[in-house]
């Protein structure tokens, strides 16, 4: 079957068999951010941004795609590295295979809610799972890029 969508800003028209996971379709296109955990749509490793909103690509299948915007960490590259700086400035990167989940949704929460509290926050990242540093350090980061954020802005 062929499917056109837009990935990472870039239209594409491809075919691909009916049961093609989303996840092997971008990892086919060389967004190797977008990996494989848990395949049970668990760990959040996977997520990527289905028009906007953070969807667990192990569990969509390419063919639901189509037509709509797609975008991996390697097409929002200027927009983590805002926030991504302060994670890591709290040892919450210490392996990274977590990280491309935690910057995509994190992204998807801040365009949502850009003064979200800490609850807000730890539930919209409860999906990803990071076997290193227990979300403090992620939690703390966020907080120190938005109370940086608003002091540039104030």
């Amino acid at each position: 079957m062929e499917i056109t969508m837009t990935l990472n800003g870039k239209s594409i028209t491809a075919s691909i068999e009916p049961d093609m996971l989303l996840l092997d379709f971008v990892r086919s296109r060389g967004c190797l951010s977008v990996k494989r955990g848990c395949e049970t749509a668990n760990c959040g490793l996977c997520t990527v941004l289905m028009d906007g909103v953070p969807v667990l690509s192990c569990s969509t299948l390419a063919a639901r795609a189509a037509g709509h915007e797609v975008y991996t960490l390697e097409g929002l590259q200027d927009e983590a590295a805002d926030f991504a700086v302060f994670v890591a400035d709290q040892g919450a990167e210490q392996c990274g295979f977590c990280n491309p989940g935690f910057v995509m949704n994190t992204i998807a929460l801040l365009r949502e809610n850009p003064d979200p509290t800490d609850e807000e926050i730890k539930a919209y990242l409860a999906g990803n799972l990071c076997r290193c540093s227990g979300y403090e350090g992620q939690l703390r980061g966020i907080r120190a890029y938005l109370d940086q954020k608003k002091e540039k802005e104030g």
